[in-house]
């Protein structure tokens, strides 16, 4: 199987860039998969699981909330609103951050304030979700 490059970025830091197989992306139209040849595209992303796939390797997950994704000839380039590997969370963690984001809802003190907390607080709802 042909390797494409793939580049995985938070605001944080470059979490991947490694040659893979293939990598399965949340898009916000819905999930798709990538491998090298596919056509360029340029896509947002929604909260959910990016799947990375390497031949002779277990898949790496990653939980990717908001963001790009860009395919190019070169390869794929997930720009990340956060990321972070499914094997660094914990059920406790996140039990904390979403009682973190209903304190952030109760306190808003203006409409946006208490939109942009909903957003967290759904986001981070459904990675718990994602957890099991």
């Amino acid at each position: 199987m042909a390797k494409m490059h793939f580049d995985l970025v938070s605001p944080e830091r470059l979490l991947i860039s490694a040659e893979v197989d293939q990598v399965d992306v949340p898009g916000s139209e819905g999930d798709f998969g990538v491998f090298a040849g596919h056509a360029p595209v340029m896509t947002t992303l929604r909260p959910g699981v990016l799947s990375i796939v390497t031949a002779g390797r277990s898949p790496e997950k990653f939980f990717v909330r908001g963001g790009f994704a860009e395919v190019t000839l070169q390869g794929l380039t997930v720009l990340a609103e956060e990321a972070m590997p499914m094997a660094e969370l914990n059920a406790a963690t996140l039990d904390q951050r979403i009682q973190n984001a209903e304190e952030d809802i109760t306190d808003a003190k203006d409409a946006a304030a208490r939109d942009r907390a909903q957003t967290t607080l759904n986001q981070l709802r459904e990675l718990r979700s994602a957890l099991g």
